[in-house]
């Protein structure tokens, strides 16, 4: 969801497609997952004065670090939330997974129905566990493979240490791995454990054109069952911008179909399907601020291009195979630390998690990390693309300066695996 004011441009669609409408505020947001999290009264320690670019570096990822985890939902003010603020819950917003103010048209009532069995079929509903976070997110996928490849959006399983898969015709519930992940394109590929004879998705053999009828089929709400969503094609290359409610960034989509189903929180990965029931897209995002929401997927033809990519086990400068090595520091900056001696460079450490490598090699929240194996480390994002280049189960000196003491420490860690990215 672009976190503006209401008031901000409306998602273009160009080439042969139609835009929103110029003369409604419209925000775009990523059809998150619906994420819960235990209601208990207990904020995310941050031990920086300025709550600004804190994360968890996780390999080539920086995610937020100052939610609230007495809130059913993720800030997307995230970055920008002082450390002892409690973010509102926002989960009972009528007709809303999604976190964060609702902003200009108040929602309106769904024009949704049950997927019947016939637009069930090759679809899932996926529960991740965002261990790291103390949360739950749901969403939805499509089987590839009868042995078990499930296709679906990056954001749905973005943060998971662990997968839940349940074919909702069946019952059957399986775990999943990620066998990789593109976040620029916002897909990922999880192959279930154990799984044989499952039912497939109809892949479309040709496209659609505007005005055609097609149906979103997906987890609506995170509510365990497949609700689907009637509507129209009105563009067939649109392009949006949106932020990810769990990581906060921008994320920029183009070449996508615009829709004008109901689309909410929870029907991220699952299908667009078209008059026969083939699948022609892959929900991914979605419009509020007006009455009428318009629902954007990838186009199923991009989906599966960069699915082969990553099923052929081809690590690129946008896929990334299984899943990422894992320090687990929570990264700040040193601006505002009165009374602590930091390095004027490095990687500054905010925090640090139980039970992973740098808990074990005495790292300790206010400590800036210098080093990666020798090679110097002047910010969080040179230590995450450092880490990028390994995997789990690599050792790595790290090097860093003490917050207290202002000395110089050296130690060697085997990294983890970190949560899906």
């Amino acid at each position: 969801m672009d976190d503006n004011d209401g008031t901000g441009p409306t998602p273009t669609a160009p080439g042969s497609g139609a835009a929103a409408s110029p003369d409604v505020p419209v925000e775009t947001f990523l059809v998150e997952p619906v994420v819960r999290r235990p209601r208990r009264r207990r904020t995310v320690a941050i031990v920086a004065a300025s709550a600004l670019a804190l994360g968890l570096a996780t390999g080539g990822a920086i995610w937020s670090a100052t939610q609230s985890l007495d809130s059913a939902s993720v800030s997307t003010d995230s970055a920008l939330t002082q450390p002892d603020e409690q973010i509102p819950d926002t989960s009972n917003l009528p007709g809303r997974g999604w976190s964060g103010p609702v902003r200009g048209a108040e929602p309106t009532a769904l024009e949704t129905t049950a997927a019947t069995a016939t637009q069930q079929v090759g679809l899932v509903t996926i529960v991740s566990t965002l261990g790291y976070q103390e949360a739950t997110s749901a969403g939805t996928g499509i089987v590839l493979t009868s042995d078990g490849t499930v296709l679906t959006n990056n954001h749905v399983i973005v943060g998971a240490t662990a997968i839940e898969v349940t074919v909702e015709s069946t019952g059957a519930t399986y775990a999943a791995e990620v066998v990789g992940t593109d976040a620029t394109a916002d897909i990922a590929v999880l192959r279930l454990t154990g799984a044989s004879g499952l039912a497939t998705a109809t892949i479309a053999t040709s496209g659609v054109a505007i005005g055609d009828a097609v149906t979103a089929v997906g987890n609506a709400e995170g509510g365990g069952s497949l609700v689907a969503a009637a509507g129209t094609v009105t563009s067939l290359d649109a392009t949006v911008t949106t932020q990810d409610e769990v990581t906060g960034e921008l994320v920029t989509l183009d070449g996508l179909l615009q829709i004008d189903a109901d689309v909410v929180s929870g029907d991220s990965g699952g299908a667009v399907l078209d008059s026969s029931g083939a699948v022609v897209g892959v929900t991914t995002a979605a419009s509020s601020g007006s009455s009428n929401i318009s629902g954007y997927a990838i186009t199923i033809d991009r989906a599966l291009a960069i699915a082969e990519t990553i099923l052929a086990g081809t690590d690129t400068d946008t896929v990334t195979i299984g899943y990422p090595a894992f320090l687990g520091v929570q990264m700040g900056t040193q601006t505002g630390r009165p009374g602590t001696t930091v390095a004027t460079t490095g990687a500054w450490v905010a925090g640090v998690i139980d039970g992973t490598p740098a808990q074990q090699a005495g790292l300790a929240a206010g400590d800036t990390i210098t080093a990666l194996d020798g090679v110097a480390v002047g910010s969080a994002d040179a230590l995450s693309e450092l880490l990028a280049a390994h995997q789990p189960g690599d050792q790595v000196t790290v090097t860093w300066t003490s917050g207290t003491t202002g000395a110089s420490q050296t130690a060697t860690v085997t990294l983890i695996a970190g949560p899906a990215d």
